[in-house]
């Protein structure tokens, strides 16, 4: 127990049962066993395991599918309503987990891909050098999705692009964690990917849950960007080592070295068109196209007197079959 923070040294199925009551988890975030020999990963990565931690529970194959309805299923029962839980899985068993999500209540929102800077080492094929990122949430309540809590909308790269937009395309490119002759767990998610999964799905003093803690690395990143965390960890070994180390975490200590997104709302942003302003909009645009102005400049013009974004006035002149 760490402030508000409470973590068991517990298979997370039984865990769930006995420990975390019904729609009372703002975010889950879980990136359970590989189910495809884990102990044995080091072959196929080429690396020195000498830092590495012992403990490391593996699924057998055979039981991976009835493992990931159970832990799925307390998932859905534990999840808030407008709750998201992300769920991270190699190529092999995302059938099974996929399957497991099926037979729930729970709705896809993106089928996200990590792609990560070194993948497993093969001779005769394609190196896979990624992992799935299951996006679903709760029904029953609107979600928490933050849109510009890392990129404000007009926000642009050096090429003209626009930062959120990049930030929020479903193909992720975030490097692994390298943490040469320090002691770590078998696959650690770097703080970078959880940092972004938080803040774009929860807000400061949300409970966020992982049913796998291992490295403990989500409820670093939760605790250190303001929210409280909770999960479950099976091995002893792995437990021990990472509850003392999160008690270091100090609460919100993230949050200051946050970039900090430049936000200018249009003014009415979100706001239903009136047919006043649909039949002004129409008379502004045949006015300025009159003018010979381009469309692009007749949007930007637009946008400025509507007060709404791009997307907004582009949308509406289509609609309005302009």
């Amino acid at each position: 127990m760490t402030n508000r923070n409470t973590f068991y040294n517990q298979d997370c199925i039984q865990g769930c049962e006995k420990n975390i009551p019904d729609s009372s988890v703002d975010l889950i975030i879980t990136d359970p066993p590989y189910g495809i020999r884990g102990d044995q990963l080091h072959k196929h990565y080429n690396r020195d395991e000498g830092y590495v931690l012992d403990g490391y529970i593996e699924i057998p194959e055979s039981e991976y599918g009835e493992f990931s309805r159970q832990w799925i299923n307390q998932a859905e029962r534990i999840l808030k309503p407008g709750g998201a839980a992300y769920i991270l899985s190699g190529y092999t068993n995302l059938f099974h987990i996929l399957a497991a999500l099926r037979n729930t209540h729970l709705q896809e929102v993106n089928h996200i891909i990590w792609k990560y800077n070194f993948g497993v080492y093969t001779r005769k094929k394609f190196v896979s050098s990624h992992y799935h990122i299951l996006h679903y949430v709760k029904p029953g309540a609107p979600r928490t999705f933050n849109t510009y809590c890392r990129y404000g909308p007009q926000e642009k790269d050096n090429e003209g692009g626009s930062r959120n937009y990049q930030d929020r395309e479903d193909v992720w490119w975030i490097n692994k964690e390298y943490k040469p002759g320090q002691r770590k767990n078998k696959n650690e998610l770097p703080l970078e990917l959880l940092q972004k999964i938080i803040l774009y799905s929860s807000n400061e003093g949300d409970l966020v849950c992982d049913l796998f803690l291992g490295s403990f690395s989500t409820a670093r990143a939760a605790i250190g960007l303001g929210r409280y965390a909770t999960g479950f960890e099976k091995s002893g070994e792995v437990y021990e080592h990472h509850a003392e180390e999160i008690r270091q975490v100090e609460f919100g200590e993230m949050l200051a070295d946050l970039r900090r997104p430049e936000v200018q709302l249009p003014e009415n942003q979100g706001k239903p068109w009136s047919a006043e302003e649909k039949q002004l909009l129409r008379s502004r645009f045949q006015d300025l196209a009159n003018r010979e102005n381009s469309k692009q400049e007749i949007i930007t013009a637009l946008m400025g007197e509507f007060g709404r974004g791009k997307f907004s006035i582009q949308k509406m002149l289509k609609h309005l079959e302009i």
